[in-house]
């Protein structure tokens, strides 16, 4: 089994045994992942590059667990739809026309 899928059957387990999923609807996981995001962004609010690590650990955990969780609600396979999605950026940003360079592919 990947590690992925242990992992994604770990939060699963967690959520159950808490009888948490019925409060797991995709519109309030969702939501979920954009108000733990607004939480991580706060851990640089006052310097680009004094922040707690710690805090940002668990910022970033609470924001990939939502994440998990949406992709399992939805039946979707992580893996591939990431490995889908940089198939299309490699498309929108190629290498040659990309490198070190920030602006939007519409720009290139």
């Amino acid at each position: 089994m990947s590690d992925i899928k242990e992992l994604q059957e770990k939060i699963e387990n967690f959520t159950k045994e808490r009888n948490w999923d019925q409060f797991h609807t995709p519109v309030n996981l969702a939501k979920s992942i954009s108000i733990e995001a607004g939480e991580l962004l706060e851990c640089f609010q006052w310097s680009n590059d004094e922040f707690d690590l710690q805090e940002v650990k668990e910022e970033l955990s609470d924001v990939l667990n939502y994440c998990f969780q949406l992709a399992s609600k939805l039946n979707l396979d992580i893996k591939e739809i990431i490995l889908d999605k940089m198939k299309k950026n490699a498309e929108k940003y190629p290498v040659d026309k990309a490198f070190g360079r920030a602006d939007k592919y519409n720009k290139l």
